[in-house]
């Protein structure tokens, strides 16, 4: 098996490119240039363009056709309906009913998939309460369909309410097929992990795309980013629970297959995953290895944060949405840009 490294920039570049990914990231946390971008219908196409590769469509049908062609390609799916940092009330009860009709939908076409979702999207910044509750039913309809439930991990200030909720989830409901997202780079992490490893539901290890101070996180370009996501990696492997390998890492999922087989990842629930229009190579050469693997895919129209956190995790990716959004007709616009090797 052979999978890549992210390229990078020559030493004299990197810096100033560290410092685009930490903009971008900070760019993506504004809900005013959220709101302007997502709903302004002078800007709606610019961003339509440059995010395009990143997301399965806007509405449940696309979403189930998505899911469709990922498992055709040999991966398990994961489908969000993206959103976050819902602030009303009835809003976020309507969030929560397109949820349910994800879970229809996917039942009624017959497609095994895994729902993930924030926390925030279906209430949990307006009443702690009100996200439990949501997250519940969510939970039940998923159980039903046999299907897992993903919780994400959003900026480090809502860890202990996400945390809290998905403790609850387990504590009260039982929902063992609830899991959650550990980010490799935050601080608090270390202790967190043995909390969390003492519930059943599959944790999701990721490298962590938010933007965080340095008391609160290592930057992504940190070298002991890579050495703590493999230490978490080994802890979870040794503990014979399901998880998930979610990164883009090429060494890190190099890493990772050396030291457990396909037999054995199959037999443990470990897998890979990787978010669609990225690391699309790795993940295919991984699956014809035999290993497990997933790929997420998000639908949706509140795709501001998601999409700028995705550019942000590899600044090269910048080139690629210029190309999107001013050239799409030049050759080869359609596919993921590289640099030439130097």
């Amino acid at each position: 098996m052979n999978t890549n490294s992210n390229p990078q920039f020559s030493p004299a570049w990197q810096g100033r490119v560290n410092d685009a990914a930490e903009a971008l990231r900070r760019l993506a946390l504004d809900e005013g240039a959220k709101e302007r971008f997502c709903h302004d219908p002078a800007l709606q196409p610019f961003l339509a363009k440059m995010s395009g590769r990143y997301v399965a469509g806007n509405s449940i049908e696309q979403a189930v056709d998505a899911v469709r062609a990922i498992g055709a390609r040999g991966h398990a799916v994961s489908v969000e309906y993206v959103g976050e940092s819902c602030r009303d009330r009835a809003r976020a009860d309507a969030e929560t009913t397109v949820f349910l009709r994800v879970v229809a939908a996917l039942d009624a076409a017959k497609l095994a998939s895994t729902i993930s979702l924030d926390l925030s999207h279906i209430g949990s910044t307006v009443d702690p309460e009100l996200g439990f509750v949501n997250a519940r039913r969510i939970a039940a309809a998923a159980a039903r369909a046999g299907r897992e439930v993903m919780i994400s991990m959003e900026g480090s200030e809502r860890a202990d309410l996400i945390y809290a909720i998905y403790g609850r989830l387990h504590d009260e409901d039982g929902a063992a097929h609830v899991g959650i997202t550990v980010p490799a780079k935050l601080h608090r992490s270390k202790l967190d992990f043995p909390k969390l490893m003492q519930y059943p539901g599959r944790i999701r290890l990721v490298k962590g795309a938010f933007a965080e101070s340095a008391d609160i996180a290592l930057t992504r370009h940190d070298p002991l980013l890579e050495i703590r996501y493999r230490a978490f990696a080994d802890e979870l492997i040794a503990s014979g629970r399901p998880c998930s390998i979610a990164t883009h890492d090429g060494a890190i999922q190099q890493y990772v297959a050396e030291r457990i087989s396909p037999q054995a990842a199959h037999r443990q629930g470990v897998e890979f995953e990787s978010l669609m229009g990225l690391g699309t190579e790795q993940i295919d050469e991984l699956c014809r290895c035999g290993y497990p693997t997933r790929e997420y895919a998000v639908f949706g129209t509140e795709y501001f944060l998601y999409v700028l956190n995705r550019i942000a995790e590899e600044p090269l990716r910048v080139y690629q949405a210029v190309i999107d959004l001013l050239a799409p007709g030049l050759p080869g616009s359609g596919q993921a840009w590289r640099p030439p090797a130097v």
